[in-house]
């Protein structure tokens, strides 16, 4: 999990972002795709997560379930190879205990807590400093989209390659790949608007 969170620590830097458009400009594709989703404030979605690295003779897998709650955080319970249920929100990690309660991680690193903001962002639309530092480029149409991130700063590209995240109406993959040639691809499936959440949920997440 801590090489997971290194992965995202990076990825928070490119949460979805985009330039304010004038007014008499038409909304750009990012506008577009940031807009269609916002319009889930609460998630639902399991994930695959595949790490390659050139010096690994085989990938490392693993998968669980996740949910979204904008504006109180993340949960992020990873069920294979090992079950683990991380609480995330900004500027604090805790981990969910089998008997449902919180404790803190003393083992998380600087991107652990940032990983539920940048998500968040992702999710509600809003914009930030990451088209500053990448160049983002967008294909096709807000109903099937691909945005590429690109860094700008050397020093950042000495570490990262470039991020692409892909979706329709919810963000589908999420793909690092890093100057080493290392690559983390995490597909998500089964997402959906989540629905009412269960007393454990809504207790971790402060959103009772």
């Amino acid at each position: 999990m801590r090489r997971l969170m290194t992965l995202f620590a990076l990825l928070c830097c490119a949460t979805l972002a985009h330039t304010q458009s004038a007014p008499t400009q038409a909304p750009s594709l990012v506008d577009q795709v940031l807009a269609h989703l916002a319009k889930h404030q609460q998630v639902r979605a399991e994930f695959t997560q595949r790490r390659e690295n050139p010096d690994l003779a085989e990938p490392q897998v693993s998968s669980g379930d996740l949910l979204f709650v904008i504006g109180k955080g993340m949960l992020w319970h990873t069920r294979a190879p090992y079950d683990d249920t991380l609480v995330l929100s900004a500027g604090d990690t805790r981990r969910l205990n089998a008997q449902g309660k919180l404790e803190r991680v003393r083992d998380g690193n600087r991107g652990v807590s940032q990983v539920s903001g940048m998500l968040q962002g992702l999710l509600a639309g809003k914009t930030d400093e990451a088209a500053r530092q990448f160049t983002i480029t967008a294909e096709g149409t807000v109903d099937q989209w691909t945005l590429h991130f690109v860094p700008k700063q050397a020093r950042v590209a000495r570490v990262l390659a470039g991020i692409t995240l892909k979706g329709d109406a919810f963000l589908e993959s999420i793909d690092v790949n890093l100057a080493s040639g290392e690559r983390t691809a995490i597909a998500f499936a089964n997402t959906r608007d989540a629905g009412a959440l269960t007393p454990v949920e809504a207790s971790a997440l402060g959103a009772e």
